[in-house]
């Protein structure tokens, strides 16, 4: 009951600004800090995960904390931006640099973020929305092609020098 109130709630106008403008900003500190336990609303009511990118401007890294979707061994991710008519900074981030770490509940780790085709996407898209139903309201907020990056774990980094620090989060945006 509470998770779907919190996921409803979230998908309001109102829910909505306050997860850009207040959440984004707390959120990615506060799951890193709690090891995933927790987020600005208690226990994460969506399977949650932190991404932290260098910035294609700054070069400094940038966490968002994102629901997603386990595929296989790997994580999907939506760049959705709560359905507004322009992506999220973070999007571009993991176009300019893939390279990215990822802190789940327990873990952290390397990985190489790749963004899918239109394909890729319409055949996972229902699973998507079944998983994090918010998706059915941001879908209909905007026109623009929302996109979804699969996030796929690094075995043996052989360079790290690309890789984020995670020691600054800042709620993805550059």
């Amino acid at each position: 009951m509470y998770s779907r109130l919190v996921n409803k709630f979230s998908a309001t106008r109102l829910g909505s600004w306050i997860v850009k403008n207040v959440s984004s900003k707390i959120d990615p500190v506060l799951f890193q800090a709690t090891n995933g336990r927790f987020t600005s609303t208690g226990i994460p009511t969506l399977p949650m995960l932190a991404v932290t990118a260098v910035g294609r401007r700054s070069g400094k890294p940038h966490a968002v904390q994102l629901a997603y979707v386990a595929d296989g061994s790997d994580y999907l991710v939506v760049a959705s931006a709560m359905g507004q008519k322009r992506h999220p900074a973070w999007r571009y981030n993991l176009e300019a640099n893939p390279n990215v770490e990822v802190q789940l509940k327990g873990q952290r780790f390397a990985a190489v973020a790749e963004v899918l085709s239109d394909l890729e996407k319409d055949e996972i898209w229902p699973a998507v929305k079944e998983s994090i139903p918010q998706m059915n309201v941001y879908e209909q907020r905007t026109s623009r092609n929302i996109r979804v990056f699969r996030l796929r774990r690094q075995q043996f980094a052989a360079d790290t020098r690309h890789l984020p620090s995670s020691g600054q989060q800042d709620g993805g945006g550059e």
